[in-house]
Formats: structure tokens, C-alpha cells, sequence
């Protein structure tokens, strides 16, 4: 039986209002290369508010593994002069500043200011009003607003993330921010949660629960809270993932003996079989042009990572490197695959250069790596590992460089997915 948590229901063959989910703290470690220093200073009048605006928007832009986050040495807001040499002269590239107001009315007047002081000029400014309950998404689109016109690619702090919560015999949903903070528990259950994966507006979730004492893949609705039965045939039902258009969705299906791959229509209904081997055909994912479908196999002798075309033609094997290959993910662009391989008797997480090239990176040193999935910018990926007797949520650059652990009081995490940018 292949170990790994995703494995475990391919081998067999048997309301509206969430509550708040429990907060996190970040830690930061490694060096990023290339990173560009940028001075934060408080914004005026926010120490007013429960969260400092200016230390989520800092934390938000340390995470990505791009920016030397500094305080500033003087007080400043989105009114100030600027003066390039003396910043020049401190070793900063950029400049954010702001200021919150809080109306009668009890919304927020939330203002910034971007500068950059390599080309001397103002890069954005800002304003805001917003409602209290909005502070921190309000914070977070204004750490991607920096992001963006420093970097040229569009940020990822307003975007959400899903996981697995076991805590003793619990297991909840988890949906947060893409920093682990501001949650929401979408499923508590008594019985195992496993592979969540995200439609592509963002609006619903797919998971696999076993609360009935079999795998079944459900679709649960994260504005109202509602949920239906997707896949509930005989035997198992497992590793639902998306299609790009959001119309269908690939499972792993024992309903006729052997698990294989199928697709099924998001209202349900009868599924068109994929795959007909005598392996244990599983974990698909789509490629992002929807014309293909990436699974792991053991057709080969020992789990590899193939492809399938879906407009005609058989599996071609994608992983040569290593004879254990799992928990395949796609980046957004389509041009590097990250996987889980064994050595030994650890796990890896690793990444494949689907272009000619091939190559192939290690990005952790930790040993008990699982369920990868890249941020919808392709910028970093989200996977679990164990550290310290506990499985955590760890974040990592593409070149393993930079990486963030998001760690709780006591309770295990499992089984990460990034979700889409808003629309």
C-alpha cells in the first residue's frame, strides 16, 4: 500500500454561517535571492485597529520571498515628501506609508502611498473606505497592489487557501486567507476530510469526506454553505480536480473494480470512464489549457506521474527521475510540475521543467513532504510536512529558496490547496 494520506481511498474498495477557525502566526526563514529592500511605516492613527496595517501588509510581502521588509526611521504618511537620495542613502528601494480613518459611520478611510526611490517618482496612491470587518483583505489587496507595480506580476494575499484541521478525533475544513489568518471552518466531522480542491471561480469546494463511512466526493457551496453528493458510487471515491472551465471534474472512481480515472459532469450524473488498465490509475489534475490530464500510476511497475491526452492518444510517462513519484500539481503557466518523490524512507518535494528542458529540482529538507499546490500567480507553492511531531503548512519559492511554516497551537495540518485570484 503506497503511505501517503492522498493513497488511502484509491486503495480501497468499500449550514450558511461557518464559525471562526483558529488563528495563526507565520515564521520566516531562508534568503530569498534578488529581494528588493522596502521600508513600511506605520500608518498614521492605526494603532486604532485591532491589526496594524502596516505589519500584514510587511508580513504579506516578506512571505513571497521578494522583498527585505524595514521599518522607516521616520514618521511618515501618503501626504509626505519623499526624498529619494536620503532613502538612497539607506540602502531602501521603496517606500510605503498611509494613514486610517475611522468615519461616524464606522467605516475605514484606509489611504497609501507606493515610491520608488530608484526612479524617484510615486508609483500609486490610494484610498480606500471600507467596512471594519474588511481590514485584513483590505490590507492584503493593498500588499498585491505594491507587489504588482514593484514586480510586474499580480499578488496573491487576497486569494484563500484550504486545508485539512485534525485536531484528536476532529477534523474541520479550514478556509483562510492566503497568510492562515481570518478563517473560516466550511465542514467539521468526526470522520476524515481529505483532498479539497477549488473550482475556478473560487465559489466552491470539492473534498472527500468519509462521514459516511465510505469515501464520497461532495461539493459544498462557500457563500451558502450548501452542499450535494457528487460522487457516491459503489466502492470508493476519491481526488476530485477541477477542469479549468469549472463545467466537470476528474475522479478516481472503484466502481468497477480497479481505481481509475473519470470525469463527471459538476451537477452530477453518470461518469465517462478515462482510463481501463489493471493499475491504480489516481490523483488527476488538469492541465491548465483543460487539453490534458496529469495522474500517478503504478502501470510501470511503481507510482509514476503520466499524461493523458484528452482529445485522443494513450498515457505518456512524464517522471523518469526516481522510482516513486506522487501528488502531482501544475503551475498556472503550465510549464513546471511539482510532485512528491521517496528517497529512502522519506519524502521529497520536487519540481519538473515540462519544457524540453526537464529538469528537475529539489526545494525541501524536510522529510515527510505531501499534497503540493502553487499559488495562482506560480510564484510559491503551498504543501504539508512534518516538523516537530506535527504536520504544518509550509510555503516555498520555486527554487526552494525562501520558505514560510504557518504554525498552530497543537493541532495538525493536512492537505493544502491554494485557491484562484478573485473575480
Amino acid at each position: 500500500m503506497w503511505p501517503r494520506r492522498r493513497f488511502l481511498t484509491a486503495l480501497a474498495t468499500a449550514g450558511a454561517a461557518f464559525p471562526a477557525a483558529a488563528q495563526f502566526r507565520i515564521d520566516v526563514s531562508g534568503v530569498g535571492a534578488r529581494q528588493i529592500p522596502i521600508a513600511i511605516a506605520p500608518f498614521r492613527d492605526e494603532t486604532q485597529l485591532p491589526t496594524p496595517i502596516s505589519g500584514i501588509v510587511g508580513a504579506d510581502l516578506a512571505r513571497s520571498g521578494m522583498f527585505r521588509v524595514n521599518g522607516s526611521p521616520v514618521a511618515l504618511d501618503e501626504r509626505s515628501v519623499v526624498a529619494a537620495p536620503e532613502w538612497r542613502a539607506r540602502g531602501v528601494d521603496a517606500v510605503v506609508a498611509g494613514s486610517v480613518s475611522r468615519l461616524a459611520d464606522g467605516r475605514l478611510d484606509i489611504r497609501f502611498a507606493l515610491w520608488d526611490i530608484v526612479k524617484g517618482q510615486q508609483l500609486v496612491s490610494q484610498g480606500k473606505l471600507v467596512l471594519a470587518a474588511d481590514l485584513r483583505l483590505t490590507a492584503h489587496r493593498i500588499s498585491d497592489a505594491i507587489y504588482e507595480a514593484l514586480t510586474g506580476e499580480r499578488g496573491v494575499n487576497a486569494t484563500r487557501i484550504v486545508y485539512v484541521v485534525k485536531a484528536g478525533r476532529r477534523f474541520t475544513l479550514n478556509v483562510t486567507d492566503a497568510d492562515g489568518e481570518g478563517g473560516q471552518i466550511a465542514l467539521a466531522s468526526p470522520e476524515p476530510i481529505i483532498s479539497p480542491a477549488w473550482a475556478p471561480d473560487g465559489r466552491e469546494l470539492a473534498y472527500v469526506s468519509f462521514e459516511t463511512q465510505k469515501a464520497v466526493v461532495w461539493v459544498q457551496d462557500l457563500i451558502t454553505g450548501s452542499r450535494r453528493k457528487l460522487a457516491d458510487f459503489r466502492g470508493s471515491n476519491s481526488a476530485p480536480a477541477w477542469s479549468p472551465d469549472g463545467r466537470e471534474l476528474a475522479v478516481t472512481l472503484s466502481r468497477d473494480g480497479g481505481s481509475q480515472l473519470y470525469t463527471i459532469s459538476r451537477a452530477g450524473g453518470a461518469p465517462r470512464r478515462l482510463t481501463s488498465s489493471l493499475s491504480i490509475d489516481t490523483e488527476p489534475v488538469y492541465a491548465p489549457d483543460g487539453r490534458s490530464i496529469f495522474f500517478v500510476s503504478d502501470r510501470g511497475g511503481g507510482p509514476q506521474v503520466y499524461r493523458l491526452p484528452l482529445d485522443g492518444g494513450g498515457p505518456q510517462r512524464v517522471t523518469f527521475s526516481g522510482n516513486y513519484n506522487i501528488s502531482p500539481a501544475v503551475s498556472p503557466d503550465g510549464k513546471t510540475l511539482a510532485y512528491v518523490t521517496r528517497q529512502g524512507d522519506g519524502f521529497k518535494l520536487m519540481t519538473l521543467d515540462l519544457d524540453a528542458g526537464g529538469g528537475v529540482r529539489m526545494l525541501s529538507d524536510t522529510r515527510d513532504d505531501e499534497s503540493p499546490s502553487f499559488a495562482p500567480n506560480g510564484k510559491l507553492i503551498v504543501y504539508a510536512t512534518r516538523q516537530q511531531g506535527r504536520d504544518v503548512l509550509m510555503t516555498t519559492t520555486l527554487d526552494g529558496s525562501f520558505k514560510t511554516r504557518l504554525v498552530t497551537s497543537g493541532a495538525d495540518m493536512r492537505e493544502p490547496a491554494w485557491g484562484p485570484f478573485e473575480r
